[in-house]
This record gives C-alpha cells, sequence and structure tokens, in this order.
C-alpha cells in the first residue's frame, strides 16, 4: 500500500521529497508497482507504442485508456493512478471533456487525469475538470500528441521563444488548479526554472533531475524495450532474461525434461 493521495502533491513539495511515477499497462505490472510502494501508477497513452506496436500516440481511444485503467486498478488497488486523456478526447467542448475523464474516474477507477498542454486553449478544459471535482495532472514541453505539430519527437524549450512558451503554459496550468505538472524532453536549466517558480510539483521525464519526481515507463526501466529514448535508465535487461528462459522452456519440451513428475496429476486410483 502506497498511501498516497491528491494531498500529498502538495506536501512532498514543501518537503522536498521527490514522487516517484512508473508508466504501466496491466495487471502483473500493477501488482508490482503497488508491491515495490511506488508513490504514482500513471496509465499512459505510450501504451500505443509499448503495448500496441504503433508509431506514435495519436491511435490511442478513450475506450483503450478505459479498458488499461481498469486491468492497473485491479493490479493495485490501494495505489494513486493517474490516466492519460488520450488525443482528441479534451479537444472540443468542455462537457464533453468532462464527461470522458468521469469515465475514466468512474468506471476505470483513475484517482485524476493527465492532460498534454500544448496551447493555452487545454487550460480552459483544466479549469473545467476542476470544477466538475477531478483531479488534474498538466504535461507540457515536449508533448507527444503534438508529434504531427513539432515534426516528431524533438526536445522542446532549446530556444528562447520555445523556453518562454513552456514557462508560460506551467504558470497557466498550475492557475487553472493542476496538482502537479509533468515536464518531458525539456532541456535541464528550463525545468530547474519551472521547478524553482511554481507552487505545485514538476514530475520530469528527460528533464533533469531538478524536478520534484520522476517518471519512466515500466518496460524501460526493466529492459523490455529494444530501443529506448536516451532519457531512460534501463535497470535490468529483462529482455534477455525472459528470452533465456523462453529458450530454456523449448530446450526442456524437445529433450523430454518438461513437464515432470512433479507437474502433473493423479486419477482417482
Amino acid at each position: 500500500m502506497t498511501g498516497f493521495s491528491i494531498n500529498d502533491f502538495a506536501k512532498f513539495k514543501a518537503n522536498q521529497q521527490k514522487i516517484t511515477m512508473i508508466t504501466a499497462y496491466d495487471y502483473t505490472s500493477a501488482q508490482i508497482l503497488e508491491l515495490s510502494e511506488i508513490d504514482i501508477i500513471l496509465v499512459g497513452d505510450s501504451l500505443g507504442m509499448v503495448i500496441q506496436g504503433e508509431q506514435n500516440t495519436i491511435n490511442v481511444t478513450l475506450e483503450n485508456i478505459l479498458y488499461h485503467t481498469k486491468a492497473v486498478r485491479r493490479g493495485a488497488p490501494n495505489s494513486f493512478i493517474v490516466a492519460d486523456m488520450p488525443y482528441l478526447s479534451y479537444h472540443f467542448s468542455t462537457s464533453e471533456t468532462i464527461k470522458n475523464a468521469a469515465q475514466l474516474i468512474c468506471q476505470g477507477g483513475a484517482n485524476a487525469v493527465k492532460l498534454e498542454v500544448n496551447h493555452v486553449v487545454a487550460i480552459e478544459h483544466i479549469k473545467a475538470l476542476i470544477a466538475a471535482q477531478i483531479p488534474v495532472i498538466g504535461h507540457i514541453g515536449m508533448t507527444p500528441q503534438s508529434v504531427n505539430v513539432f515534426g516528431g519527437f524533438k526536445t522542446q524549450g532549446k530556444t528562447e521563444a520555445q523556453a518562454k512558451h513552456i514557462l508560460e503554459l506551467a504558470y497557466e496550468v498550475q492557475s487553472a488548479g493542476a496538482s502537479a505538472i509533468v515536464l518531458e524532453c525539456i532541456p535541464v536549466d528550463l525545468a530547474a526554472e519551472i521547478t524553482g517558480k511554481l507552487d505545485i510539483p514538476t514530475i520530469g521525464i528527460g528533464a533533469g533531475n531538478i524536478c520534484d519526481g520522476q517518471v519512466l515507463v515500466f518496460h524501460d526501466l526493466l529492459g523490455l524495450t529494444s530501443a529506448p529514448p536516451k532519457f531512460v535508465k534501463k535497470y535490468c535487461d529483462a529482455q534477455q532474461l525472459m528470452m533465456q528462459s523462453v529458450k530454456q522452456f523449448a530446450t526442456d519440451v524437445q529433450n523430454g525434461k518438461f513437464p515432470e513428475k512433479q507437474h502433473g496429476f493423479k486419477g482417482i486410483i
């Protein structure tokens, strides 16, 4: 049991205590994360790339996120879970945004939703969600749903104009009532500036270690992905271990070493 709640965002910031967040998509992974006492589990739209094999997150649907959020909640009944709002699920009317987020909260079991913010238009949707009593986490910088606008997955905030835009968005997201902000793929000095100026915590991914917390994808940190992003630290080589195990299974079957006596069942007599 992690015991993390919406009130802990402010407490962690005030106490300079780092927040741990890991992105996961299924029951088994969620069980591991809850037992590991990770503060927050994020059901990210990155599932489009990690689970579905897509080139980006654009094709992920609300139904996809809802399905995986339910699975994660079953595996981690006591954890604080944040569900991503996928592309075009919060881009039209604020009433539709509330309706979509409500599904992730009421049906999926999420404690909060996360919105990518690359334009001030999204701020009104954050305000509407807060008014509807739905906690929100913002996401600025390299927002994957803007991949077509950015022309690829590129670091943002490298120019003075970009940095100013991102800082302004950070202030807007905070003023709208968000509990925290994810900073993705921005220069370390910009992330440090935003972290120092905001009252709410920042959670970095490819944004240096000055942020108030860090997030990585479960599959990336365990070495299950073949070509993880530059910002990933691989904590083990689970892919190699799993391949070795599968190959050993095949060898045992071929050589008649599996199943053994203890793997079988006795009859009535």
